[in-house]
């Protein structure tokens, strides 16, 4: 898909189904709480849906539910891969659950926009936890127990899933396991070059944040209390034109920001070293909004949704090592929560292992 960023929808109609008791997501025959047209007839509203047909598959381990909940066709974006397909899906279910048996996925947030006759968009946030007693991409089991935070933006419609973009915080998995997440990038990243994968950023010609003599805006018109418009301003300004003066408005003092790795930010100071981190790392990275959704209203605050892709060339000392000169691309999904006009918490999910990889890949 192109480049969507959502127009605001009522606030009646976005709010009061994100966050249910999860007994009501279990039950059957329940009073319907929006048309669902073309879904199955015990799913009440779009909510419902996600929530328990990832419950049925994952937890319940009803994983040929797949056929019926996905198209044929569905393509799944991760950063490190592209799937196609249900059988792919399936094939991945399986060997997860074989590599954690008891997994569980504990649903924190479904922010959503959309309806059944033009589809809904969804993007689900869950905290994955389980035990590692079988064998996974990673080695054999350790016995360990994991937490890892995972972010799903789907497009549904007729109770199908018609395209994906996950987001895992894959570091966390990693290094809960005992494994060392630079020495296993080195070498997964050997072995996927000689199977004949291509790396997963060109690294050629500029990374779209400047056209030639141009620079970014310093300057754009917007609110940021508008919730259909925090994304681009906060990508456009802090992230693209470097204007990090810009993070003391956008952000409450006492925010606190989940990033990869599990590392918890709070305030101001911590928030703008870790931009300032990544940015030195990527002199010339930048960010691209790919689209954004958003529920609540003033009064009970917003929830916002916001996918994006971040490009740069490692051209730069400090987390990641000395420079490498690679070009990276990284898919990401953010969860905002808004209070005053501020971000009070933001879920900041993607892959740091598979830009690892990308640091790492065979020249």
């Amino acid at each position: 898909m192109g480049r969507s960023v959502k127009a605001m929808p009522s606030e009646q109609s976005a709010s009061g189904l994100s966050r249910r008791d999860i007994s009501e997501f279990m039950g059957h025959g329940s009073v319907g709480h929006q048309s669902m047209q073309g879904f199955d007839a015990d799913y009440t509203d779009i909510v419902d849906y996600i929530v328990r047909c990832t419950h049925k598959i994952w937890e319940d381990k009803a994983i040929g539910l797949i056929y019926t909940h996905y198209a044929h066709n569905t393509p799944v974006h991760l950063t490190d891969a592209e799937l196609y397909g249900r059988e792919q899906m399936v094939a991945g279910t399986l060997r997860t659950l074989a590599a954690y048996p008891d997994l569980r996925l504990y649903g924190d947030e479904v922010i959503w926009s959309g309806n059944d006759v033009d589809g809904f968009h969804t993007s689900h946030r869950v905290m994955w936890s389980g035990h590692n007693t079988g064998y996974s991409v990673y080695g054999p089991p350790t016995g360990a127990r994991i937490q890892r935070r995972e972010i799903a933006h789907c497009i549904v419609i007729n109770n199908r899933i018609l395209e994906e973009w996950s987001v895992q915080d894959e570091t966390a998995l990693i290094r809960q396991l005992g494994l060392d997440e630079v020495a296993l990038a080195k070498a997964l990243a050997l072995a996927e070059a000689d199977s004949g994968r291509q790396p997963y950023a060109s690294g050629l010609g500029e990374v779209p944040r400047s056209r030639g003599q141009l620079h970014p805006p310093i300057s754009l018109d917007g609110d940021p209390a508008n919730p259909a418009e925090l994304p681009g301003l906060l990508y456009g300004l802090v992230w693209d034109a470097r204007m990090l003066n810009f993070l003391g408005e956008y952000y409450a003092p006492d925010a606190v920001v989940w990033v990869p790795g599990n590392r918890r930010l709070e305030g101001h100071g911590d928030l703008t070293a870790y931009v300032l981190q990544l940015l030195g790392a990527f002199s010339d990275g930048a960010m691209q909004l790919e689209h954004v959704d958003w529920i609540g209203s003033e009064a009970e605050g917003y929830k916002v949704a916001a996918r994006w892709t971040f490009q740069g060339t490692h051209d730069g000392p400090g987390t990641y090592g000395a420079p490498t000169g690679k070009r990276v691309r990284v898919l990401g999904i953010s969860h905002f929560e808004l209070q005053g006009g501020r971000v009070v918490r933001e879920y900041m999910v993607w892959n740091e292992f598979a830009l690892l990889k990308q640091l790492h890949w065979p020249k």
